[in-house]
């Protein structure tokens, strides 16, 4: 089987700041990243085309066979079946987009070297079922039909470990439930969507899950937590209070009372107590959220959004965030009022105003906060920390 390289292409700017510390194929949609379903759907191992600040943490490596994949495209049963007929040096295109090519080792090294290929016979598949991610919004639109698609391909033919009878169940034959994982005193409804608790995740007493839900491994969901469909909650996260329509990617938490809807958080975040989000205007207008490659709010045709959080960012107790808010990489946020709907990169304050989160700092929080899981602040990560702290100064308009 051909080796996959995923490769970034003008989406990922439509993608900051989820994409400022990841390739787009490192996003996680549903039960799994993207590269994770393109590595299960083709049974080959998946690396990368991105930028170069990422490329020392997110390798490339290829075969004299390769499969190069638009990291923004998911796979689909069709995608994938046409993938499987491909003769070299062909490429699937739609509306002008690369979606797919299979290549050599010297049309791939011309890729890398020139962005370009040469010598493809096109092919059209216009008419092809699958799901695309275009925006940000699209994550958290896609994530319930995300969460289906997974729950059916890694539950294939397995048997669920068994749920102790001191829950209360509804539809279990669309409950998955991995070995060593623990739940105990809670509600779960399958009814109306999948659930899926990963291993060695806890369940804690009280919690109402109502499908479809992905709990990650070594997840945790705190006693009484209300978790409504379309929710993912990455590995080794935390999850409590109110949350509906919303990915924590790993190693996140929002532990405490308060409601999260139609959000994205990154890794390493922090939603302090009674943080509460807003998901839908108060004159029920449609939604509006900074882009980054327009420097602008721009409209986003959903009346439902709330957050996107950047990778490190921390909210204070009490925090009040506006219909869709956009945090930006090692953020806090803190204090009383409604802070701007667009929070840069390395801020440190609220609405009654900012200081920058001087780099020094950041690595410091970053470093104490990953050792609390046992996971190492690596010399990678500080550099494209520090990276992100130089590209994102011109957004604190503060410094100049």
């Amino acid at each position: 089987m051909p080796t996959i390289i995923l490769f970034d292409n003008h989406v990922r700017e439509e993608l900051l700041p989820l994409t400022y510390t990841r390739p787009v194929g490192e996003l996680r949609v549903g039960l799994l990243t993207i590269r994770e379903k393109w590595e299960k759907w083709l049974d080959a191992p998946a690396h990368y085309i991105t930028q170069d600040y990422l490329a020392g943490k997110y390798g490339l490596d290829y075969s004299d066979d390769n499969y190069v994949i638009n990291a923004s495209a998911l796979p689909s049963e069709q995608l994938c079946e046409l993938i499987r007929q491909m003769g070299n040096n062909e490429a699937y295109l739609k509306d002008d987009e690369l979606i797919v090519a299979k290549v050599g080792v010297k049309q791939l090294e011309k890729l890398i070297k020139d962005e370009e290929i040469e010598e493809l016979t096109g092919l059209d598949i216009q008419d092809t079922t699958y799901d695309k991610i275009n925006h940000l919004w699209d994550l958290i639109e896609l994530n319930d039909k995300a969460i289906r698609d997974d729950f059916a391909l890694l539950t294939k033919g397995r048997s669920s470990a068994k749920i102790s009878a001191s829950n209360h169940v509804i539809n279990p034959e669309q409950i998955f439930v991995e070995e060593g994982a623990s739940i105990e005193g809670s509600f779960l409804n399958a009814k109306e969507g999948p659930i899926y608790i990963g291993k060695h995740a806890e369940i804690m007493e009280g919690s109402t899950l109502r499908g479809s839900i992905a709990i990650g491994e070594h997840a945790k969901v705190r006693m009484g937590a209300r978790i409504y469909g379309g929710t993912t909650v990455g590995p080794y996260s935390k999850i409590g209070g109110e949350v509906i329509n919303s990915i924590l990617y790993a190693y996140s938490n929002k532990s405490h009372d308060g409601f999260l809807g139609q959000s994205y958080l990154g890794e390493w975040c922090n939603i302090g107590a009674d943080t509460n989000t807003s998901n839908l205007k108060n004159d029920y207008s449609e939604v509006k959220l900074w882009n980054y490659p327009a420097g602008r709010f721009v409209k986003t045709a959903t009346q439902f959004l709330g957050l996107i959080m950047g990778d490190h960012a921390k909210t204070g107790i009490n925090a009040m965030l506006n219909t869709g808010t956009v945090i930006g990489v090692s953020a806090n946020v803190f204090g009383s009022g409604y802070p701007r709907p667009f929070i840069p990169s390395f801020s440190w304050g609220g609405a009654h105003g900012y200081q920058t989160f001087k780099i020094e700092k950041a690595f410091a929080m970053s470093e104490r906060m990953m050792e609390r899981r046992q996971v190492q602040f690596t010399p990678e990560e500080r550099l494209i920390l520090l990276r992100i702290y130089e590209d994102t100064a011109k957004f604190r308009r503060w410094e100049k």
